[in-house]
């Protein structure tokens, strides 16, 4: 059964009453009226409590919107799959440590979907021990103890990711995802969309980008 992911987008629920302003760069840049991120719904959570207390986990309203459809939409496409959100930036944007980017509302670090021996959608382990997570490191065959990355759960959630932002007015710039892991996805059964829409990283970034994949997305801003 096919769903209808603009109808998603349009639903009420999904309406958020802030409107966000954006400014500069995912480098450079701020946000006015930033929104949060909602805690958990059906098929995700946040990766932490105490960071989203702490005001890591706001984006701009378009991005917020874009986000929750798309959770909405895999669980229906994808319902036995489970996700988790990670950092995104700070209510006004600007300078975010440790990251050098995620300062005007436009960037969200998702933790990579895993699988458990059973073959189970489960979530990465994400706690202070593990600085919430960004401590975990996969091998080269994208196995972390006794998880292995579910690189369809992932690849699926890039493309509805996209659909939904388009569906929006809007597109994704680029995904950040450690180009040694990446051959995995284009077997995946979105390998297609994943060549033609998503301009996925060939560089290594600073950090490795494995236990989480970033997301920079476009929405009209206003220069600094």
């Amino acid at each position: 059964m096919k769903y209808c992911l603009i109808c998603l987008l349009l639903s009420p629920v999904l309406v958020s009453a802030a409107e966000s302003t954006c400014h500069g760069t995912t480098a450079d840049g701020r946000l006015e009226n930033g929104v949060q991120l909602p805690r958990d719904g059906p098929n995700f959570v946040a990766y932490s409590d105490i960071a989203r207390a702490a005001g890591r986990t706001y984006v701009h309203s378009e991005v917020r919107e874009i986000v929750v459809a798309t959770y909405a939409f895999l669980k229906r496409e994808q319902p036995f799959k489970i996700y988790k959100y990670a950092e995104t930036g700070l209510k006004s944007g600007g300078e975010f440590k440790p990251h050098k980017t995620h300062r005007n509302g436009l960037s969200v670090d998702f933790m990579t979907p895993v699988l458990n021996k059973k073959n189970e959608s489960v979530h990465l382990p994400t706690n202070p021990l593990n600085r919430f997570g960004y401590d975990i490191e996969f091998d080269s065959n994208g196995v972390y103890k006794e998880l292995r990355i579910d690189y369809e759960a992932l690849a699926a959630h890039l493309v509805a990711l996209d659909k939904s932002a388009k569906s929006r007015g809007h597109s994704i710039w680029r995904v950040i995802f450690d180009p040694q892991l990446q051959q995995d996805l284009f077997a995946t059964q979105y390998a297609d969309y994943l060549r033609q829409n998503i301009k996925l990283s060939k560089k290594p970034s600073w950090v490795r980008h494995d236990e989480h994949y970033h997301v920079d997305f476009v929405v009209p801003c206003r220069n600094l």
